[in-house]
């Protein structure tokens, strides 16, 4: 009996000894998984920041009409990708290329027009210049004409002068011989004698009277001569009033001529604007024209999504900005594409956050003011263009691991520089 009491109390110290290793292999296995973790988080955790909201952004090109017209044909459609340059459609030019057709119809009457204008200004400065001159020469002649009236004039009334001198003499004489006749003191020849002298003196003096009188008819003639020749002179002179009258006309054909030259480069210009072409390389989006449909100038026609300049936007929120720096790498997973990584780096960090510059932005002086982690948009440029069997499309879902270990880079962009100073948008680009 006793040997089976103590063989029976053997194998009921065996069980508790058993349990003992089975409580340190659960023991042994936390500290491998504390150790994993810590590894993990040391190698992947620590110095990185993370978040799903973020998203495919392109500066895409909003393309449209400068022009009003309806559509004649259309090249492209939905998701073609187009080279800049590329034509994209063309619009009814008919109109447009008869308004060129006139501008460019008045363009060539105003260049003859200003022709006709030289050659006038030509003639009448040639026709000026001789009427001047012919009547300065009339002038000069007419004077010259009246000095030598005057000085015949003068030689006529010195001439009258000693003609009165000799009659008057003549006339004495003969008055003292015709009284010496009659006392008898003197003979009756010498008394004819005194009274033909006086007679041929009264005749000199008589042609010396009428050749003063033809000497002033003669200045007078001069003198109207010289009145004429100056009036004539004066009209040549207010001629030279019509040449400046022709050269400002002359201008102003000119004036007209570039007012005419500009509104036909207007009118060409917006001839070519009939055929819209693509301002960048990308694929096109947003196409809802068909032929035939009226477009105003404005009006937006599609858009160019450029695929090969994507980058993304993460939104992160304020808690995670404070070792955010410009240049870090940052690892990039799609959702479209499960496995797959982009590399990125950040270029710029947006200088508000998504409510500030919402549609609605928060009033948070109101009373009922709720705090809520805010977002601050993070800017990243991927390293190379995604290859053509990863493409990535605007607006796709993404993952972003930031590493933060690196954190000598500054937290703003440097102006103008590639971290986008220009902030990232759609810009509208009317069509050439």
């Amino acid at each position: 009996m006793v040997e089976m009491q103590s063989t029976t109390a053997a194998p009921e110290k065996d069980p508790s000894a058993r349990k003992r290793p089975s409580l340190r292999i659960p023991a042994g296995l936390a500290v491998v998984v504390v150790v994993l973790l810590a590894l993990y988080y040391g190698l992947f955790v620590r110095g990185r920041v993370a978040t799903d909201n973020a998203y495919v952004v392109a500066d895409s090109a909003t393309v449209s009409a400068r022009v009003a017209g309806n559509i004649l044909t259309v090249r492209v459609r939905n998701d073609d990708a187009v080279q800049a340059g590329d034509l994209l459609l063309e619009l009814d030019d008919r109109d447009l290329r008869a308004v060129a057709d006139k501008h460019r119809a008045a363009l060539a009457r105003t260049e003859a027009e200003i022709e006709v204008a030289e050659v006038t200004v030509k003639l009448t400065e040639s026709q000026t210049l001789a009427q001047a001159q012919a009547a300065e020469a009339m002038l000069k002649a007419a004077v010259d004409r009246e000095k030598e009236s005057r000085h015949r004039l003068e030689e006529q009334q010195q001439v009258r002068t000693a003609a009165e001198a000799d009659s008057s003499h003549a006339r004495r004489d003969m008055e003292r011989y015709s009284a010496l006749l009659q006392s008898g003191a003197g003979s009756e020849q010498q008394r004819d004698r005194t009274s033909t002298a006086f007679k041929k003196s009264k005749a000199q003096l008589d042609a010396a009277q009428a050749q003063i009188a033809a000497a002033r008819a003669a200045l007078d003639a001069a003198l109207q001569d010289v009145d004429r020749a100056r009036a004539q002179l004066d009209s040549a002179r207010a001629d030279e009033l019509r040449v400046e009258i022709e050269k400002s006309r002359l201008a102003a054909l000119r004036a007209k001529w570039g007012e005419i030259e500009a509104e036909l480069r207007l009118a060409e210009l917006n001839l070519s604007y009939s055929a819209i072409k693509a301002p960048i390389a990308g694929y096109i989006a947003q196409s809802h024209i068909q032929v035939g449909d009226r477009v105003l100038p404005g009006q937006a026609l599609f858009a160019i999504i450029p695929l090969d300049e994507v980058y993304v936007e993460a939104n992160l929120k304020e808690t995670q900005l404070e070792n955010v720096r410009i240049g870090q790498k940052v690892r990039i997973e799609a959702d479209i594409y499960p496995g797959h990584a982009y590399g990125g780096s950040v270029v710029g960090i947006r200088a508000g956050t998504g409510a500030a510059f919402s549609l609605l932005p928060p009033e948070n002086a109101t009373g009922n003011w709720i705090k809520v982690v805010q977002r601050v948009p993070v800017k990243i440029r991927l390293e190379s263009p995604p290859p053509p069997e990863y493409p990535l499309r605007v607006g796709s879902s993404l993952k972003v691991s930031i590493d933060t270990g690196d954190r000598s880079g500054a937290r703003l962009a440097s102006t103008g520089g590639r971290g986008g100073a220009r902030p990232p948008g759609d810009r509208k680009v009317e069509g050439r």
